[in-house]
């Protein structure tokens, strides 16, 4: 066990230490990001085992409501108690939540179990990037991107065969009892040397009202585009109500930010054009991405006529491209100046695939679709990484935490827009929804027209054009600040949290 030291003396991390703790991140980020896969193939399952297939959609909702929510919060008490706590707080909730969720005898019990996981998984990413930064400087970060980018690649494929083969071979609990090898190694490895955390002493405090209405807010928007268009008609009074009551105390909060003595969220990273301008990248670029990883596969079954396997099997490179973009951008980043003209040219290029699958994605070849999906997922990668560690840079080391947090933040509630455009325009060219019943995706392949789906579909990839745009114009609008290249944030303070 590491001797503490005093404030001004510590060591800087071994390369060991550094490998360690990455590992144990690493190991963190996987819980977090392969729950939300893993889940969707067990479902049915679920509903059927459980008999209340009618609350099933509830078994993500929850999570994502939980773990959207408590981001910000995270963030800000990493800030006040440290790093190594408040992910071991994340780790282990998570955990607990995941046993909750193996032995829930009933669908409530398991969507607030679901709930307690979300609490947990809120604070695996963001406190993981937030670790990344206080190790290692602005140009060593960007070399370590690309696990952060296979992490979310794995889960993506893994995922998804995984909860096939535990629903249909073992049981579905399976799916949660995963988490608890996986969650252990992840405490194991960083328990110890997060000790040697920076913590920045200052005096903090939580703005509890401003968290309150945070919470509030977001979770009855991402109630209102999870229901919209699925469960409710967007125009039905549920609807229409949670997204009211939604930018009610959304203004709330606003207004608690410019009158709070210190707001959850500083006045100075809301204003700071490098952070806005990247979020907003990020916000784009990610929702454009999940969007087509949910859609897609429709598009694959229902119009060019690959069954399930194949369809999973074609949906690789879309993942695959997302690392290679990444990689390259990361490297980039370490070595070039203006390390903002990789993701420029590469994103341009995504548009370009995009627009082509727009015109005539409905007649082209598999291994021509394939190929554009590879471009069009390499420019979308290049700006995760990128955001990331400009946003850090962009901030004082006190900050890092609430900064790397809220942009988690709203990249989420972003996405969630997003992919709610994306589902309207599939599920209303469809035929759309006018009795406010939840949509079976399989029934709609079904029994959905190929050339009308290609129609349909013509219109989700302008819609993915359009995002890409958008990401592209607020990628450009961020100001290329010279990356840090010294050690870790404030590396000359131990972490005296545990």
């Amino acid at each position: 066990m590491n001797a503490p030291h005093r404030a001004g003396t510590a060591p800087r991390l071994s390369p060991d230490e550094i490998r360690s703790i990455i590992v144990g991140l690493v190991a963190a980020m996987l819980l977090a990001a392969l729950d939300q896969t893993i889940v969707a193939t067990a479902m049915p399952t679920i509903g059927l085992d459980l008999g209340d297939a009618a609350n099933l959609p509830w078994i993500v909702t929850a999570y994502l409501l939980a773990s959207t929510a408590v981001t910000p919060l995270y963030g800000k008490l990493s800030d006040i108690h440290g790093r190594r706590i408040m992910l071991l707080i994340a780790i282990a909730t998570f955990s607990i939540g995941s046993i909750l969720c193996a032995l829930a005898p009933t669908m409530i019990a398991l969507a607030l179990a679901r709930g307690l996981q979300g609490i947990g998984g809120g604070g695996l990413i963001a406190l993981s990037q937030t670790i990344l930064a206080d190790i290692l400087s602005a140009k060593e970060r960007a070399r370590y991107q690309v696990y952060i980018a296979g992490v979310f690649a794995l889960s993506s494929v893994a995922g998804p065969l995984l909860g096939g083969f535990f629903a249909q071979h073992l049981h579905w609990s399976a799916i949660f009892w995963i988490n608890l090898p996986i969650g252990l190694l992840a405490f194991i490895l960083t328990n110890d040397k997060l000790k040697l955390l920076p913590r920045n002493e200052r005096r903090h405090s939580v703005d509890y009202p401003g968290a309150a209405l945070l919470v509030v807010s977001s979770t009855s928007l991402m109630l209102a585009l999870s229901w919209g268009g699925v469960r409710y008609p967007w125009s039905s009074a549920p609807v229409l109500g949670l997204a009211a009551f939604g930018l009610l105390s959304g203004a709330g909060f606003a207004a608690r930010l410019a009158t709070a003595g210190e707001p959850l969220i500083p006045l100075s990273v809301l204003r700071d054009r490098v952070v806005t301008s990247a979020t907003l990248a990020a916000c784009f670029a990610m929702g454009t991405l999940i969007g087509l990883s949910i859609y897609v596969p429709i598009f694959l079954e229902g119009v060019i006529g690959l069954d399930p396997s194949r369809s999973g099997l074609a949906m690789v490179p879309l993942m695959v491209g997302t690392v290679v973009g990444a990689t390259l951008s990361g490297r980039s980043m370490a070595y070039l100046r203006h390390y903002k003209r990789v993701p420029l040219v590469l994103l341009t290029l995504s548009v370009g695939a995009c627009g082509l699958l727009a015109a005539m994605g409905h007649g082209l070849p598999l291994w021509l679709i394939e190929i554009l999906f590879v471009l069009l997922s390499m420019g979308i990668g290049t700006v995760l990484p990128l955001s990331t560690i400009v946003v850090q840079n962009a901030v004082a080391p006190q900050q890092l935490g609430i900064a790397t947090a809220s942009m988690n933040f709203f990249r989420s509630l972003g996405g969630a827009l997003i992919v709610a455009i994306f589902g309207t325009l599939v599920l209303g060219g469809a035929g759309g929804i006018g009795d406010g019943a939840a949509h079976d995706m399989a029934a709609l392949i079904r029994g959905a027209d190929a050339g009308q789906l290609g129609q349909t579909f013509r219109l989700v990839f302008l819609a993915a054009c359009f995002g890409l745009v958008l990401a592209l114009l607020c990628l450009a609008l961020v100001e290329e600040r010279p990356l840090k290249d010294s050690g870790g944030h404030g590396r000359d303070e131990p972490d005296r949290a545990g």
